[in-house]
């Protein structure tokens, strides 16, 4: 079974692995902002995974390697938010975006509750960012960013308490925090 169609049928499943449920485990009542994000899985042999790098000059997460993705507006679905967003920060025709399911809820540090929902999308579109939010985009192998090997849990100092979260370097690129842990969950929702 190829890993496109192991992960189509773990998001019908219930997870194999307890999930990560956010950044601040101890605070879970705080996720009062739902947002989404488009996991781009492009659908080819050695399927990848599209990522955006955020410009420097934002607000939120500058520089940091995420999902295409943001709030859900009033009345917006977690899928039609998702799709928004990647057609808004990458030019991703949503027509071209085969939706497989949403996966788990991810609470984040920023008072964000994050529903991923994953797509398949066909190799080789033109992505154009957009120059107000996305400084660069790549592709990054999916098996490469799903394999525990690589999903290395780290120990950082945070208002004054130690915190733990996870990262994984592909090339130069540094994936971490809520990306980092959507990316776990779906590892452990797979098994």
């Amino acid at each position: 079974m190829s890993l496109i169609d192991r992960l189509r049928e773990a998001l019908t499943q219930p997870p194999v692995l307890p999930l990560l449920e956010g950044d601040l485990p101890e605070e879970r009542a705080l996720a009062s902002v739902p947002a989404a994000v488009l996991v781009g899985i492009t659908d080819r042999p050695d399927p990848g995974v599209i990522l955006t790098v955020r410009r420097e000059h934002m607000r939120k997460h500058a520089g940091q390697v995420a999902f295409p993705g943001g709030k859900i507006d009033e009345g917006e679905s977690a899928v039609r938010a998702a799709l928004r967003e990647a057609e808004e920060e990458l030019a991703l025709d949503p027509d071209q975006v085969q939706v497989l399911g949403e996966a788990d809820s991810y609470r984040t540090v920023t008072g964000y509750g994050v529903t991923p929902v994953v797509g398949l999308i066909p190799p080789g579109l033109n992505l154009v960012p957009n120059p107000e939010e996305v400084a660069d985009w790549f592709e990054a192998p999916l098996d490469f960013v799903l394999d525990p090997i690589n999903q290395r849990r780290m120990t950082a100092d945070y208002q004054g308490r130690t915190r733990h979260y996870y990262q994984i370097d592909w090339q130069d690129r540094r994936i971490w925090g809520a990306t980092a842990a959507m990316l776990v969950n779906l590892t452990r929702r797979i098994g």
